[in-house]
């Protein structure tokens, strides 16, 4: 490899016993470095540049090794280790942050004409006679995102927000691989002192792709592209599950810190280890800008990721400087939006299908047509509201486009080629699971089933229990699930509990081994934490975190079953309709039964509560956490504050008794001085938590912004 391992001395002047432990220290310490400048370079190479050097067991190996050396000396471990991107605390909300220099939206344009019209604006924008030259880059198709770098590592990444504000999401961007915690700085350079990164965070087609089948797999909805995609992995509240989410990121701008041309900053970011799109280029005429859009409108979609259009951009900094913005958009850049590709094709049939909670969901079935690289034969209709606002009837020709490149949608119905013979279509009044009436309830889109036993609830509520959101069960996908309900060996989540090696090993596609480790799998699960049990049940309204509001505030199972609406409504972020939901749920004996039979088949149904003291200077306080402490992530105090007997909100309010605020506090900050709420600092929250008995003083200003 490229750096080697130093021998290292015994220090000088201390026992036999210290000096080899400091030799042993100083040997790790310079082998850990070693294996992080390593791994550095071959994830630059994977990530970015995608020419990997070595085989994943390789790069696995010299991680597992990087992780032992750093367990033995977790003192010596620096924040931008390569082992610190995934995993993190679980953060309840976001911080804002306000952008160094305001991150700008584009304007669009649609044709040559907006181009042109677009050249001449900004040629009578400068002085007479300026030659302006024009950067050409992809306009990616993800979430804008600012990086910013303190001494060439990454301390802060907030998404555009409003474009003066917007939200932290340092914890989860660090576990995006291709963008690099520490600048890759040649030849010894000086890092800079601040560099502020604008890119665009996406997730690849094939990321995309796996992870919607993951999705259906668990019986979960599809996203409907890979913007929504990334967007929804950006904003996990568990920075693991972004990790997980396959995102990417793609360097298109620098603010602070940028070179005098444009195209020098692209190559500056390069140099400096980030993905910078190989199809940016300079041309020196909006006539060469024209022909560059046709050129790569025609090529994209070959590419890994999608695009929805081409950017320009005027290439000098000082040009920029002078044209200066509009409102939210910069005069010396636009968008050029391509239009979505679309076909026409038959509908041939609407076919409904029956979701865990009930809900019928209209699917077209067309004649194949291709469409974007692909042939398309079924299309999403939603639900009722969208058929009729529509007047979508089957025998209909219409035009069907796919929403970012991927998913099939239906525009409208050529009207003109409607079939004289063609009715309305109207949703169906009885379940085609199992014929009982539908309903749809006020204020809904969707109609469902009424049948509390429908075979379609009961299947997909299996799925949805076994999937890895809930019980985490692997190996009991749909396929698994499927064949237990056709062979009768189940008929609810109970019956997992009870199945044998013996009865699973005659299903299809299934050896010993692997019904050794299903029925393994399946007993594992039993000791998934109680909010995980709840929301595996999928009670109507319940997702992950209302499950663990009421798994932590009720602490049993006996103590939930007890508790009426009202209680339950009181709780912070559960409304009277998730309480009335998990009531009726609760109030019926076949629920009932089913939570008897789990606890007596050994499934966790109790949260570990630490006893509380009345007296304790937070106890039946309201706490609101804003900004980001010196040493604690703002998911784990909250924890101590809860722990303790305290309420922890997230707005300030009258009643709110303490803020605790740490750097870039924000809005909440601002708004608990301006209602003379008390705010402390992270060292004042630690005393209190202690037991002190009062507050020594509220934060200054500078203690509050750390």
């Amino acid at each position: 490899m490229r750096l080697k391992p130093e021998k290292q001395k015994p220090p000088k002047g201390s026992t036999i016993k210290e000096a080899v432990m400091e030799l042993e220290r100083a040997q790790a310490k310079n082998e850990a470095e070693h294996l992080r400048a390593e791994i550095r370079h071959h994830e630059f190479l994977y990530y970015v540049l995608d020419a990997p050097e070595i085989t994943d067991a390789e790069y696995d190996r010299m991680l597992v090794r990087l992780r032992e050396l750093e367990a033995a000396w977790p003192d010596d471990v620096p924040a931008d280790s390569p082992t610190r991107r995934v995993g993190g605390k679980v953060n309840p909300e976001f911080t804002e942050v306000r952008h160094l220099t305001p991150l700008l939206s584009l304007g669009n344009a649609f044709s040559d004409a907006e181009l042109v019209a677009f050249d001449q604006r900004v040629r009578s924008g400068l002085p007479e006679g300026s030659a302006v030259e024009y950067v050409m880059e992809p306009k990616i198709d993800g979430l804008a995102c600012s990086l910013i770098y303190e001494n060439g590592r990454l301390v802060r990444a907030a998404t555009r927000g409003d474009g003066v504000t917007g939200e932290n999401v340092t914890a989860n961007v660090r576990t995006i691989r291709s963008i690099p915690l520490v600048l890759n700085m040649k030849n010894g350079a000086a890092p800079p002192e601040l560099l502020d990164v604008r890119g665009e965070i996406y997730m690849p087609r094939h990321a995309f792709m796996q992870l919607n089948e993951q999705r259906l797999e668990a019986g979960e909805s599809e996203f409907a592209n890979p913007r929504n995609a990334a967007a929804g992995s950006l904003r996990q509240l568990d920075p693991n599950v972004t990790a997980q989410r396959s995102l990417s990121f793609f360097a298109y701008a620098v603010g602070e810190g940028a070179r005098d041309k444009h195209a020098d900053s692209l190559a500056m970011l390069a140099d400096y280890g980030f993905k910078v799109s190989e199809n940016y280029s300079i041309v020196k005429s909006i006539d060469a800008a024209i022909e560059y859009i046709r050129d790569f409108d025609s090529r994209r979609k070959s590419l890994a990721y999608d695009t929805d259009g081409a950017v320009l951009k005027v290439n000098a900094v000082y040009q920029q400087d002078i044209l200066g913005a509009t409102g939210k958009d910069p005069r010396w850049a636009i968008a050029f939006k391509f239009p979505p590709e679309q076909a026409e094709t038959r509908l041939e049939d609407i076919v409904i299908q029956v979701g865990r909670t009930g809900v019928l969901t209209p699917t077209a079935v067309l004649t194949p047509v291709r469409l974007s690289g692909s042939t398309v034969s079924r299309a999403t209709l939603h639900n009722e509201d969208f058929i009729k606002a529509k007047d979508i009837r089957i025998g209909d020709t219409v035009v069907i486009n796919k929403a970012g490149e991927i998913i099939p949608e239906v525009l409208h119905v050529v009207l003109g080629k409607r079939p004289e013979d063609t009715k309305p279509y109207a949703m169906p009044q009885e379940c085609p699971e199992c014929g009982w009436a539908v309903e749809r309830k006020d204020g809904e889109a969707a109609l469902r089933c009424t049948n509390p036993h429908c075979p379609a609830l009961g299947r997909e509520g299996l799925i949805h229990f076994a999937s890895k959101g809930a019980m985490d069960i692997e190996g009991c996908g749909p396929a698994v699930i499927n064949q237990l309900l056709e062979a009768e060996l189940i008929r609810d989540v109970s019956d997992l509990y009870l199945l044998t090696k013996e009865q699973l090993v005659v299903l299809d596609r299934m050896g010993e081994k692997s019904a050794e480790n299903l029925v393994k799998a399946i007993a594992a699960s039993k000791e998934q934490s109680f909010d995980r049990l709840l929301f595996g049940l999928g009670i109507r309204h319940v997702g992950a975190k209302v499950a663990r509001l009421l798994a932590v505030h009720f602490g049993t199972v006996e103590n939930l079953l007890a508790a009426d609406a009202e209680q339950i409504a009181a709780i912070d972020d559960i409304g009277p309709k998730i309480a009335e939901s998990v009531v009726t749920y609760l109030a019926s004996p076949s629920n009932r039964d089913l939570l008897t039979r789990l606890k007596e088949l050994g499934l966790n149904m109790e949260m570990q509560v630490q006893a509380v003291s009345e007296e304790h200077p937070f106890y039946g306080k309201t706490m609101v956490f804003t900004g980001t402490m010196p040493t604690l992530g703002r998911a784990e105090a909250q924890t101590m504050a809860q722990d303790v007997g305290a309420k922890v909100s997230g707005s300030v309010s009258k009643k709110t008794d303490y803020v605790v605020a740490g750097a870039e506090a924000g809005s909440k900050l601002t708004k608990a001085e301006q209602l003379g709420v008390t705010v402390i600092d992270e060292a004042e929250f630690l005393r209190l938590l202690s037991g002190a008995a009062e507050v020594s003083g509220t934060a200054t200003k500078e203690q509050k912004l750390f």
